[in-house]
């Protein structure tokens, strides 16, 4: 990539954690959007959006307000309306969007689609961290006839977990593309990759996999940044 890229980048505790991993790659420069900041006005320099991992949704935003017994308290409902005029914002303008974590969840929500608030508690193995703090890892199986397959020339490989929520029901216009095996959705695209900008959501954390030559980590940095590069 020799463009210049900018690449949005959303607000939250573990911010740099995003911003090293975007910077460690040739001619990218970052911009960090968040409400309290404020500055929407700043996406207008960007040429693709990355979405944080951090609290949960609020379930009012997927019609289930019934759920919130099920989530964390540390709920941030203007950082939820943020991101999903963010998201609104890259999908009008055709910004390549990447997500991650909590950034799937929140996109998921904002194409309609629900969230599990609880996976241990709606029937299903935890995928948090470890007592100790350390994520955990999995296989995922990677439907190779998607997007991601193409991407990562592969049909499984191995995900870091830290997260107690997950997609439910897949919003409008997007597809499964990869699953853990006990079923828990782990990666999400446009069921027609050429319907609209670059569009991948993935429920693991690459910025933070030990092994950061994975192509479920370097193939989707390079494929993201490729395509905010056409933009830049």
């Amino acid at each position: 990539m020799s463009r210049k890229v900018t690449i949005g980048i959303t607000d939250c505790e573990k911010y740099p954690n995003y911003e090293k991993w975007m910077l460690a790659e040739p001619n990218v420069e970052v911009v960090r959007l968040g409400y309290h900041l404020p500055n929407f006005e700043d996406i207008k320099k960007c040429d693709g959006i990355l979405l944080t991992g951090g609290e949960d949704v609020h379930p009012q935003f997927y019609n289930r307000p019934e759920l919130v017994p099920y989530c964390d308290d540390d709920m941030d409902q203007q950082r939820d309306e943020f991101e999903l005029l963010v998201t609104e914002y890259s999908q009008k303008n055709n910004l390549p969007l990447l997500g991650i974590c909590r950034g799937l969840q929140i996109a998921n929500v904002f194409f309609g689609g629900t969230l599990i608030p609880d996976l241990p508690t709606f029937g299903k193995f935890s995928h948090s961290k470890f007592r100790e703090g350390k994520d955990k890892y999995h296989q995922a199986l990677i439907d190779k006839s998607s997007l991601l397959g193409e991407i990562t020339t592969l049909d499984q490989g191995e995900i870091n977990s830290a997260h107690h929520q997950s997609a439910d029901r897949i919003g409008n216009g997007l597809v499964t593309s990869a699953v853990s095996p006990d079923g828990v959705v782990e990666a999400i695209e446009r069921k027609k990759p050429g319907s609209g900008a670059f569009l991948l959501l993935v429920q693991w954390h690459p910025e933070r996999m030990l092994d950061q030559q994975s192509p479920l980590v370097k193939n989707i940095k390079q494929r993201f940044l490729e395509h905010c590069a056409k933009l830049s």
